[in-house]
């Protein structure tokens, strides 16, 4: 390949700079590549700018030198895209559980046809200038004519075009919408990285809950009240979790209680912990009537050693009044 026409493969004119070398390269294996372009002219479109840019690279080193004959070095590799870095705010059920959360946003970034600079650079000199960077502009009356910058190559003497990549801009704006599944056990602060073909960096947010609070060392925690004489009669209760409503019998005299398997997981992916349930049993302020009149049954129904106790006492009383009457 002619050094003339490996510049033109890459859409340079001849003489141009190493950077811009590079660049050119770079952009055009980023819209080339098989891996991204699935045409069929592809691969060898992608041979003819690799050959292009080794015959460019090979001729800025001396005949006969060790890099000269250094066929097989690596051209560099294309560098990433800009990491857009995100914040995403889960409740503790989404959190603890995983889920999928719906991404929507924009990116603004530099055009890689153009790099950034609005333009492409074609072969040849400026067909408005001719190749030297000013152009002529009359005066008045025709008598004095004065030179100023092409404004078609904007004295850089070589022909371009408008990038129709970003129509001039430099930059390219797009929008985006991604579905990133969320992988259960992540907590506050933590980072992920997502798989999409836009590079974003989701910062982790978990809400304050209402009725849930999660511990530093992964315990989950709740406090609830609970009746107080549903609690002394060892009742069943409903109580909350994660994944809803679950029933746990209460116990007199216990207070607090561990569900297993019911809190936040103990790792990203892992198994879910403990739920620790602390309970306060509440008692009315005043008893109504009917609840004196159902106490007062309640008592009179005690059995065992309560009930062979009062006997004993009423005996004991009824043998003390004889004895007191006694002349």
């Amino acid at each position: 390949m002619l050094i003339d026409h490996a510049y033109a493969e890459l859409g340079l004119a001849p003489g141009a700079s190493p950077a811009e070398v590079k660049a050119a390269w770079r952009r055009l294996v980023s819209q080339w590549h098989p891996d991204r372009n699935k045409t069929g002219s592809a691969l060898a479109r992608m041979q003819r700018i690799n050959t292009a840019y080794e015959q460019i690279r090979l001729t800025g080193f001396e005949p006969g030198s060790a890099a000269a004959n250094d066929t097989q070095a690596a051209p560099p590799p294309a560098p990433r895209g800009r990491t857009t870095r995100r914040r995403v705010r889960l409740t503790l059920e989404e959190a603890a559980l995983g889920c999928v959360k719906v991404l929507r946003g924009k990116t603004t970034n530099e055009c890689e046809r153009c790099d950034g600079r609005g333009y492409r650079v074609l072969t040849g000199a400026c067909g408005v200038c001719k190749g030297h960077g000013v152009v002529r502009q009359p005066a008045w009356y025709g008598w004095v004519s004065t030179s100023a910058t092409c404004g078609a190559c904007h004295g850089e003497r070589v022909a371009r075009e408008v990038c129709d990549g970003c129509e001039g801009a430099g930059r390219i704006t797009r929008t985006y919408r991604h579905s990133v599944r969320i992988p259960a056990g992540v907590r506050h602060d933590d980072v992920l990285q997502t798989a999409q073909a836009d590079d974003i960096e989701l910062h982790v947010e978990l809400s304050a809950h209402k009725i849930f609070i999660l511990d530093d060392d992964g315990i989950l925690r709740c406090e609830m009240p609970v009746d107080g004489f549903a609690w002394m009669t060892n009742r069943w209760v409903d109580v909350p979790t994660l994944t809803g409503m679950q029933q746990m019998r209460l116990q007199r005299g216990h207070h607090v209680y561990r569900l297993r398997g019911q809190g936040f997981p103990s790792e990203r992916r892992g198994e879910r912990g403990d739920f620790v349930v602390t309970v306060v049993p509440t008692f009315p302020e005043s008893l109504s009537a009917e609840q004196e009149a159902l106490l007062d049954r309640l008592s009179a129904a005690s059995a065992g050693p309560l009930r062979t106790w009062q006997r004993t006492l009423r005996a004991w009383d009824r043998g003390r009044g004889k004895k007191s009457s006694t002349p």
